[in-house]
């Protein structure tokens, strides 16, 4: 109802009163608004204090890539500390595996074999215990070692955990279509 009241009040506009302003017209604001405080006037952009303006700038951006980088990184320490978690405690059942196994090789095949299972499981215990003693800048310092002294195992190892990674990866998927 108030829109057909307001339809019926509108004013008709002609073409007359879209018509631009003169060219030489300059711009004066209202009498509320020079008193109000606003200042319309542009800012001069060739004074000696735009480099200052500019140099703010670049130190905001450094400011906020450095924070950001804080971030990543503590991010990225977080998701380490948790991959290193999950890795010994995959380790530690490993060598439990290893262990309750080495009981069926020692029926089927002998004690001897039996004594390879259990000496694996040692060590894989061992390693174990010594991923969990160490830090993550620890274990990234290890890391940055071996491949300074020998990168061609640095590679294989790489390929060796990407083969695995993948088929694991790859197992997952296929249980979850399944």
């Amino acid at each position: 109802m108030a829109d057909e009241q307001d339809r019926d009040t509108l004013q008709h506009s002609t073409p007359a009163d879209a018509a631009p302003p003169p060219a030489d017209a300059s711009f004066t604001p209202a009498e509320p608004l020079k008193d109000a405080g606003v200042d319309f006037t542009p800012e001069d952009t060739t004074t000696a204090g735009s480099g200052s303006t500019l140099a703010d700038a670049k130190q905001s951006v450094r400011d906020h890539v450095a924070k950001g980088r804080e971030q990543a990184a503590d991010k990225a320490r977080g998701f380490a500390e948790d991959g290193k978690a999950r890795a010994t405690d995959a380790l530690t059942q490993l060598s439990q595996m290893l262990t309750d196994a080495a009981g069926q090789v020692d029926e089927k095949l002998g004690g001897q074999y039996g004594q390879y299972a259990r000496s694996a499981a040692d060590r894989v215990q061992g390693f174990s215990s010594a991923i969990d003693q160490k830090s993550v800048d620890d274990l990234l310092d290890d890391a940055r070692e071996l491949v300074r002294k020998s990168p061609e195992l640095a590679v294989g190892l790489a390929a060796g955990v990407g083969f695995v990674l993948a088929r694991l990866i790859g197992s997952a998927v296929d249980q979850r279509d399944a």
